[in-house]
């Protein structure tokens, strides 16, 4: 039995794997912002749908930074009370078995490429636009090699910006999050019914991904989250050919096609992948 999972900064799912191919549906609550009590739900929780059955490995994704040997948060701006707290170590104690972290974008990113959007894509560039903005470059099916992971919603676009939670100001992440539009306008992105603002958003967006373009050169950029329900994507398209003056031909601009389940559907396939080979070999797909 494996376990997969994404921890977001606003929602938790965790579902069950019996044959390493196919999902339970996931058990779904809200992210405590309190780390001893995310550990303790996420602990029950994980007993309560394997019925304490034996566990061959558990892998999941976080939303931030991790530090360099993938046990634990650094600054993750959305779920602060989780930074620098053994996540690894405590969940390989109370379980019993082993446990592989990533980014929780980069999970994501290897769910749309082997499953989703970006399948048949030699370099797909996976964004989402959610409670924060994170990203991830995936190449031949497999997560690129990076010094410290990837971060494009951070990526400055105004200095003279709003703040953004991780205390810089004017990132891509500060204008076009569920975070920042919640607020400047003081209402739930899903509230929100003025055009203006999301042809402002769209623009943004547009901004951001034509900046991650000409960095990362994928084939495709794929686009998922829960902002990206209320952000046109022809709009986004529209917006980046008027800005591009360099790229002879833009990526392909897609949206995510596995809905919610993104996450697990890559944390599946590394739990497998782990386990078989014994670590990610960043040369290798997996």
């Amino acid at each position: 039995m494996y376990i997969a999972f994404d921890i977001g900064g606003t929602n938790t799912r965790i579902a069950i794997s019996k044959d390493g191919k196919t999902l339970n549906k996931p058990s779904i609550y809200p992210t405590p912002q309190d780390f001893d009590t995310g550990i303790q739900k996420f602990i029950e929780t994980v007993k309560n749908i394997s019925g304490n059955e034996p566990i061959t490995a558990i892998a999941g994704g976080i939303p931030g930074p991790m530090d360099p040997q993938k046990t634990m948060l650094l600054k993750a701006p959305n779920l602060k009370g989780w930074n620098n707290k053994p996540l690894k170590a405590l969940l390989e104690k109370e379980l019993q078995t082993q446990v592989f972290l990533e980014n929780d974008t980069a999970m994501w990113g290897i769910g749309e490429a082997t499953r989703g959007a970006g399948q048949g894509f030699a370099i797909m560039a996976y964004v989402t636009v959610s409670t924060g903005v994170g990203g991830t470059r995936i190449v031949h099916e497999k997560i690129d090699a990076s010094a410290q992971g990837f971060e494009p919603g951070h990526q400055i676009i105004d200095l003279a910006g709003p703040e953004c939670g991780c205390g810089g100001n004017g990132h891509l992440e500060a204008f076009i999050s569920g975070t920042a539009l919640q607020k400047k306008y003081g209402k739930a992105p899903k509230e929100i019914k003025d055009a203006q603002v999301w042809d402002e958003t769209a623009k943004y967006l547009a901004i951001g991904l034509l900046n991650t373009a000409v960095f990362w050169s994928p084939h495709c950029i794929v686009l998922g989250g829960s902002i990206m329900k209320d952000i046109d994507i022809d709009l986004v398209q529209t917006y980046m050919r008027e800005y591009n003056h360099i790229l002879p031909t833009l990526p392909a601009i897609k949206k995510s096609t596995l809905g919610d389940e993104g996450g697990l559907i890559g944390a599946l396939q590394l739990a497998c992948y782990t386990t078989t080979h014994g670590s990610v070999d960043r040369s290798t797909s997996i």
